[in-house]
């Protein structure tokens, strides 16, 4: 349903929101394109150093609920929203989520009306806004990251997002992707779509490490391969090579198994670890024979090649 600021007449911003939740997702994407060339031409009453990237269309509450909920959002995220507009998904989620955060907006009437609603709702000592272009904002600080912008938009920020945010931090997008960085979660309801991504580890390169087997302790390598967290490879065992199975990477947490032959038995080891730098530690669940009953042991992995 069409969002209106209470005691104000329908304006072109509401009269695009009208028309675009009215229409199929093809569609919506078209217009949105269309609306935000027109947005670049024109410049709002309230100056400003560029022209808006974007048309303003509110998410709706509902929508707001299930995106927060998505991210699994709490007291301790610190969440910040690009392209904040009134305010409404910051101040959600100080109000009903406990979180902390802020939203930068570029229009200036819609910033001071942001402000206000914090206000209003009892948490701008948590909810603050800023006048400011979404390109020049720091990012780094999120725990969560929410945005309703354009499949372009989205592309540019993109670099942004998996090279200053910290592996693990929610991404959350309402309607529009980012191309072939494929979503962790999806969730659709009639023409709306909410997409997350958890910022992937940099894990691309050469990593090894050695596992008792049985009287021996032969030395693993895995050559990782990456793309966003998507992760593949060889894994090596005493130069043996092997193929790396059910590989999974979200976030900081890594997992693998690795099936082969060492110290004469034939192994199945199961990784899952916590990525921090140069190294990776966790614990490995260890079958070594095809008899053997399962074992758990610390396990670390050091990373000896960078990929560039």
């Amino acid at each position: 349903m069409m969002q209106r600021v209470p005691g104000r007449a329908m304006n072109a911003d509401a009269r695009r929101e009208a028309l675009l939740v009215r229409v199929p997702n093809a569609r919506r994407h078209l217009l949105g394109a269309l609306f935000a060339g027109a947005a670049c031409t024109v410049r709002p009453a309230f100056a400003q150093d560029r022209p808006l990237d974007v048309p303003y269309v509110p998410t709706g509450d509902e929508t707001v609920d299930r995106m927060l909920r998505m991210a699994n959002v709490g007291p301790k995220d610190y969440l910040i929203d690009l392209g904040s507009g009134d305010g409404r998904i910051v101040i959600t989620a100080a109000k009903q989520f406990g979180a902390t955060g802020f939203g930068v907006e570029l229009n200036g009437e819609r910033w001071k009306l942001s402000l206000r609603n914090a206000e209003k709702e009892g948490v701008a000592d948590r909810a603050t806004f800023y006048q400011r272009d979404l390109f020049d904002t720091d990012i780094a600080k999120a725990t969560v990251l929410t945005m309703y912008l354009l499949p372009t938009v989205n592309l540019k920020l993109r670099p942004r997002i998996l090279n200053e945010l910290r592996p693990g931090t929610r991404v959350v997008s309402h309607d529009f992707d980012m191309a072939e960085w494929q979503p962790d979660a999806r969730a659709d309801r009639g023409w709306t779509r909410i997409y997350l991504w958890i910022v992937p580890a940099k894990v691309e390169g050469n990593w090894a490490w050695k596992q008792t087997v049985g009287p021996a302790a032969p030395a693993f390598t895995i050559e990782l391969r990456q793309q966003f967290q998507v992760i593949s490879g060889p894994v090596r065992i005493d130069n043996e090579p092997y193929w790396l199975q059910d590989a999974r990477l979200r976030g900081e947490e890594i997992a693998f198994t690795v099936i082969g032959d060492a110290g004469g038995l034939r192994i199945r080891h199961e990784y899952a670890g916590r990525v921090a730098g140069e190294r990776i530690t966790g614990t490995v669940r260890m079958m070594n024979g095809d008899n053997a009953t399962p074992s758990t042991a610390p396990w670390s992995a050091v990373r000896t090649q960078k990929k560039p």
